[in-house]
């Protein structure tokens, strides 16, 4: 039995020493069994060959949709593992796909990333496995494409759900002071186990912390205990680049597909929060607001508050979560 499969089958008493003796993972993720088979999609994009991970679970008994999930930023495609129970359960296809840079994908050295990029890179690849008109689910950095894939591709979206999705506002303009992609990367080179566990419990459950919960940092931690910690740590540094000076707030105006933002009430995320001032620190993150002028701002957008959930609500009350979630999936009657 290898060491990913152990990870997925740890029983919750384990203790973080033993994970992190336990734990090490290359650069794509290597050894981390997923929940379901992976295959790999392999294009050109920017003068090199790429290859992109993703899981294709179809339903016993179908109902004709496709769900597409998309992971957040400290997240992968595995993270998903009970909402795809759910939606395959309820008739769906489910598409994971770990984005280029992230988990099981490939690490390039040298790459334009924008949520453009991401998005043509989604749709190339639901294009080559004969996925139309999905329903596209993303969650925090997944809900900043999946707001730009619906942008790009508004016929060929079918709905759309944002669970605590970051860019629901502009940090940099808000006074977010910039980082260079060398200081992103000395950050991320500095990632341990329990600077994830410690950013985790304040930003995705709220303050507790569950035993549970620990496979989710070890999935992370172990890259950055592998060989391959540069490269992971380098396209980290690239992402967030990304994220901070791509908004997509400005643009909610334009989605044209029926949306749904999912928002746990206690979350508190903003990318470089701990970088900007005390003052402005206040300003950021209060997502009872933002989840507000979003639904706002998002022509016939149904917004449902989580009153005691973090910026993971999927993962921290799974039950709640898909219950909401499936009720704004059912067709209309």
């Amino acid at each position: 039995m290898g060491l990913g499969v152990c990870l997925s089958v740890a029983p919750a008493a384990l203790g973080a020493r033993a994970w992190a003796e336990a734990v090490q993972y290359g650069p794509e993720l290597e050894e981390f069994v997923y929940p379901y088979p992976v295959a790999q999609y392999t294009f050109s994009s920017q003068q090199q060959s790429l290859h992109m991970a993703y899981m294709d679970v179809h339903p016993q008994n179908p109902n004709g949709r496709t769900a597409v999930l998309l992971h957040g930023k400290n997240f992968c495609a595995a993270t998903w593992q009970q909402t795809i129970v759910q939606l395959v359960q309820a008739g769906f296809r489910v598409v994971a796909p770990d984005q280029i840079g992230f988990c099981k994908s490939s690490k390039p050295q040298q790459y334009q990333f924008s949520f453009q990029q991401l998005a043509r890179n989604t749709h190339d690849l639901l294009s080559s496995i004969g996925v139309s008109n999905p329903v596209l689910i993303g969650h925090s950095t997944g809900g900043m494409l999946a707001v730009r894939y619906a942008l790009m591709y508004p016929e060929q979206t079918a709905q759309l759900v944002l669970v605590d999705p970051i860019g629901l506002e502009d940090w940099k303009a808000k006074g977010v002071p910039s980082l260079s992609v060398d200081q992103w990367y000395a950050r991320e080179l500095a990632t341990t186990e329990d600077t994830i566990r410690t950013y985790e419990t304040q930003t995705y459950y709220a303050g507790e912390w569950r035993p549970e919960y620990e496979k989710w940092v070890q999935m992370l931690a172990g890259m950055y205990r592998g060989a391959g910690k540069q490269a992971v740590a380098w396209n980290s540094a690239l992402l967030y680049d990304m994220i901070y000076t791509q908004p997509v707030v400005y643009e909610f105006g334009k989605i044209a597909v029926p949306t749904t933002l999912m928002i746990g009430a206690k979350d508190n995320t903003a990318i470089g929060k701990a970088a900007a001032p005390p003052d402005v620190q206040k300003q950021l993150g209060h997502y009872p607001e933002l989840g507000k002028a979003a639904a706002n701002a998002i022509p016939h957008a149904h917004l449902i508050m989580f009153s005691e959930l973090g910026h993971s609500p999927q993962i921290q009350d799974p039950t709640a979560f898909h219950e909401a979630l499936l009720k704004t999936l059912a067709p209309a009657r």
